[in-house]
C-alpha cells in the first residue's frame, strides 16, 4: 500500500480525520514505525519514485541462469479468452499487482482518463485477438470516475470495432457503498458531469485491500469458469510457487 492508501484506510476506521493534519499524523507514525522496526519496509509503495537502470549480468551464464530461474509460464496463449484489469489509480496499482501478477493479467493503470495513445495501443492487441476481451474497470464512484469507465468502454468498441469486447465495472458500486458501510463524500458540484449523479460520492480506497484483490480475483476465476478456462487457478499456483 501507499502511505494515502494507509492514510485513507484510517479515516474509515475513525482512527484520523479526513484532513491535512490527518495524512501528516499517519505519515509521521509510519516513518516513525518503519525507522524502530516495527513495520516492514516492502509494506509500503510509491510508485511516484523509481530508478532507471538496464539489466546487466556479469556472464552470459549468469544471464541464462537469471533467464531460467525467471520463467513463467503463460497461462493465456490456448485460453477461451482475454483478460485486462483497468486500473483509475495509480496509487492502488501496488494493491491489485499481486493478484493480477498471479494469473498474469494485465494491470492497466489508466490516471483517471485514459490517454488516446493508451487506449489505441490496447484496441490494437485486443483487435490482434481471436477471442472474447474481457475487460474490467476499478474507479472512484463520482462523476468523472464513471465517465472515465465509460469512455474506456466506447473508446475500446470504437477502436476495435470487430472484436468481441464484455466490459464490467468492478468497482466502487453502490451496491458496494452499502454492503462494506463505505466512507461517502459531497459530490463535488464544481465537475462538470455532476448534475443528475446524485449527492454521494466514494472514493476506490476507501475500500479495504483484501476486498480489492478479492474483487479482482473473483472476477478472473469467474471468466475462467464461464469459458471453460479451468487452468487459470492451477497453474497460478504454480507460478506462484515458482
Amino acid at each position: 500500500m501507499t502511505v494515502r492508501q494507509v492514510y485513507y484506510q484510517a479515516t474509515v476506521r475513525n482512527i484520523v480525520e479526513k484532513t491535512e493534519a490527518g495524512y501528516a499524523k499517519v505519515q509521521t507514525d509510519l516513518a516513525i514505525m518503519r525507522r524502530t522496526g516495527r513495520l516492514s519496509y516492502d509494506w509500503l509503495a510509491d510508485n511516484t519514485r523509481w530508478q532507471r537502470k538496464p539489466r546487466t549480468f556479469d556472464s552470459i551464464e549468469q544471464a541464462l541462469q537469471d533467464t531460467a530461474r525467471f520463467y513463467r509460464k503463460s497461462l493465456w496463449t490456448d485460453a477461451a479468452c482475454y483478460v485486462e484489469i483497468w486500473l483509475e489509480k495509480d496509487a492502488l496499482a501496488g494493491v491489485v499487482m499481486p493478484v493480477t501478477s498471479l494469473y498474469d493479467v494485465p494491470l492497466m493503470v489508466a490516471r483517471g482518463y485514459a490517454s488516446l495513445s493508451f487506449l489505441h495501443t490496447a484496441a490494437e492487441f485486443i483487435s490482434s485477438l481471436d477471442v472474447p476481451a474481457y475487460v474490467y474497470h476499478l474507479g472512484d464512484y463520482d462523476p468523472s470516475g464513471v465517465d472515465a469507465g465509460m469512455k474506456i468502454e466506447r473508446d475500446l468498441r470504437e477502436m476495435a470495432p470487430r472484436s468481441e469486447i464484455h466490459f464490467e465495472r468492478l468497482a466502487v458500486s453502490p451496491s458496494q457503498i452499502e454492503q462494506w458501510n463505505l466512507p461517502t463524500r459531497a459530490t463535488k458540484t464544481s465537475d462538470s458531469r455532476s448534475k443528475n449523479f446524485g449527492e454521494v460520492s466514494v472514493e476506490l480506497d476507501a475500500i479495504a485491500p483484501d476486498a480489492l484483490r478479492s474483487l479482482v480475483e473473483s472476477a478472473i476465476n469467474r471468466i475462467c469458469r464461464r469459458t471453460n478456462s479451468g487452468f487459470c487457478r492451477s497453474q497460478s499456483k504454480v507460478n506462484e510457487s515458482t
